[in-house]
């Protein structure tokens, strides 16, 4: 009895191994031929900027009052991602229509215009709407935040361009001489993960900035796959995450306190690869500013050179602050003042508009009683083109 079941299972058992194997042969090739499939429409389409635009900011939660950035989070309910779509998606301009009593303002520009250390309410844009203008027409005054931290011409007509689908009456372009070196143009990873828009732009503006450039040769296949793009799909799931308890808080930034910006200065009169006596146009990404003209159309810009902190400390004579030896500064004002007169841009130096003690952890960051005082000027600029243009 025993051998015959013995002999039984003998006769059974490579049979059913063998079917068991070829189903889990084949559930592996049918795995492997849809996971290949699956990355190479992924490559061709390329969903992320579709997946962008699918939000639950201005839907379940309202829209951000500026771009998401965050160095911390877990702190902030906010962090620093790639795709465009998912960040003016999440913006509070992609909430619908522009009301008709709106005159629409955007501000572009770097970490100061973004709010550094500022709560979304304490910021440039939102002090202005604050302000409660009405123009002759009837309609008020809104601004809106659209600044981003990393100091980059290209990085603000990227944003630039992707703002002017928005309908704004009109575009408030914050700079600064950090902003235009022509080394710096290429430097943010904002840039760097865009590469198609990124070269459009290069491409269809013509400007001075080279396409091969080793940042923008990453372009390989497995960067585009699933597997290489995890952690952008991984981000957008988690800003949608961050919505419920940024909602709940309105905390958007950590802060945690800073260090003062320094009076004390290195006796260094370099500037990037530049040396005095004098900077020269070339020196400079002017082109981008016109680029950001022509994108703007018939939509006034106005391009304000944003204040600085000026230092009275050690070294003084020779740099105004960490950033600027005094000779590059002086003719960096010059030189873009020359140029807006030439290509009759709308163009206001502020730079020594706020005093010292109303900067925080660096040259360009401001106080809130700074963001106020400069919020009333940057107001008037625009009540005076706004009823102009009208």
């Amino acid at each position: 009895m025993d051998n015959h079941l013995s002999s039984t299972k003998q006769e059974i058992h490579p049979e059913t191994s063998g079917s068991e194997n070829k189903f889990v042969r084949n559930v592996l090739v049918k795995a492997t031929i849809l996971f290949l499939v699956t990355n190479l429409l992924f490559m061709i389409k390329d969903p992320l900027p579709s997946l962008g635009r699918l939000s639950l900011y201005n839907q379940i939660f309202p829209g951000r009052q500026r771009l998401p950035y965050g160095d911390n989070p877990d702190r902030s309910y906010n962090l620093t991602l790639n795709n465009l779509a998912a960040m003016f998606a999440s913006h509070e301009l992609a909430v619908g229509n522009k009301p008709d009593d709106e005159y629409r303002v955007i501000l572009v520009g770097d970490s100061a215009t973004w709010g550094y250390l500022q709560k979304p309410e304490q910021t440039l844009s939102a002090q202005i709407s604050q302000l409660g203008v009405i123009l002759p027409d009837g309609r008020r005054v809104r601004a809106y935040n659209l600044g981003y931290p990393v100091m980059s011409m290209m990085k603000d007509l990227l944003i630039l361009s992707h703002a002017v689908s928005y309908e704004p009456d009109l575009i408030v372009w914050l700079v600064t001489l950090e902003s235009f070196p022509n080394d710096k143009q290429l430097y943010p990873p904002l840039l760097q993960n865009n590469l198609q828009p990124v070269r459009e732009l290069i491409d269809t503006y013509d400007l001075a900035l080279d396409t091969g450039d080793p940042n923008f040769t990453r372009d390989l296949v497995v960067d585009r796959t699933i597997i290489g793009r995890r952690r952008e799909l991984a981000d957008l799931l988690r800003l949608q995450i961050y919505g419920v308890m940024w909602t709940a808080t309105g905390i958007d930034q950590d802060i945690t306190g800073y260090t003062p910006v320094s009076q004390d200065l290195a006796p260094d009169e370099g500037f990037h690869d530049l040396n005095p006596p004098h900077l020269k146009k070339e020196d400079l990404a002017l082109q981008i500013v016109d680029a950001g003209m022509e994108i703007a159309g018939n939509t006034p810009v106005i391009l304000i050179n944003e204040p600085i902190f000026i230092s009275s400390g050690e070294n003084s004579h020779i740099r105004y602050n960490f950033y600027y030896p005094r000779w590059a500064y002086d003719d960096y004002r010059q030189i873009l003042s020359r140029v807006a007169s030439e290509n009759d841009w709308i163009y206001n130096d502020l730079w020594d508009l706020i005093l010292p003690r109303e900067f925080t952890n660096t040259a360009i960051h401001l106080t809130l009683e700074g963001v106020s005082q400069f919020a009333a000027q940057v107001s008037l600029l625009i009540s005076k083109v706004a009823t102009l243009s009208h």
